[in-house]
């Protein structure tokens, strides 16, 4: 777990957005955000914001470039939280303006009105396989040599995970997803409220310990969160992102 971060009333959530060529539709929420149509408090990141965007390899950088510098504008003004997700990872000199979370910082311990919050995009504490790939993955060894294998085969390893995750269901719904998560968290953590993504389920679980509340994803159907205290207690108001605003 890492330092403590006081998260603002107004502050806006986003999970899982998927941001790629196939799913733009998040640009247009930032493009409201910079030119304050919108006007979030803080924006909490909460990780897989980009499909694929990793630090190290030029060639998703280029692909995300307009959507980069409107954060690092943003971030210029209003403070962004990005925890870092499966798809976006190496992200501390990409948005050198943000507070970026590795994986292994998280969850983060956050307060809110004198409450413990902890925030994580959800992939931490996963089995020894998925350590071990997400480890490499992010290596600063292995990386560039996969950057390079994949621009001197004319960005093959990457057009190929591009087609595999655009064949993807990110809105599925989660069998024994209760179950799964009080394996995993219950009697773990002290707190009033846990915080993720990852999963996509827009569900809110009542531990003996603590609330759960798993975020919806934003590629699913453009929903996003904005903080708000309520009887002084967190509300996440969800909201559905439209062109129109």
């Amino acid at each position: 777990m890492s330092r403590n971060i006081e998260i603002k009333e107004g502050a806006f959530l986003i999970a899982d957005a998927h941001y790629s060529h196939k799913r733009p539709e998040l640009l247009e929420l930032i493009k409201a955000i910079h030119v304050d149509k919108l006007s979030p408090t803080q924006i909490i990141f909460m990780g897989d914001i980009f499909d694929a965007l990793f630090g190290g390899v030029d060639f998703t950088l280029q692909n995300n470039q307009e959507m980069v510098d409107l954060i690092n504008d943003i971030s210029k003004n209003i403070e962004v939280i990005y925890l870092e997700g499966n798809h976006d990872f190496n992200l501390v000199k990409i948005f050198p303006n943000a507070k970026v979370f590795t994986m292994k910082q998280q969850p983060v311990e956050c307060s809110f009105n004198n409450k413990t919050i902890y925030l994580a995009h959800g992939d931490f504490g996963s089995d020894l396989g998925y350590r071990i790939y997400t480890s490499l993955i992010r290596n600063p060894y292995i990386l560039p040599v996969l950057s390079f294998i994949d621009t001197v085969s004319n960005h093959s390893i990457l057009n190929n995970l591009d087609t595999h995750l655009n064949k993807k269901d990110d809105c599925n719904d989660f069998r024994g997803f209760k179950e799964y998560i009080s394996k995993r968290l219950d009697d773990k953590f002290r707190c009033s409220y846990f915080i993720e993504g990852h999963f996509h389920q827009n569900e809110t679980i009542e531990f003996e310990k603590f609330k759960y509340i798993n975020l919806a994803a934003f590629a699913c159907n453009q929903r996003y969160f904005i903080v708000k205290l309520s009887y002084e207690e967190l509300l996440l108001e969800e909201n559905i992102f439209s062109k129109e605003i």
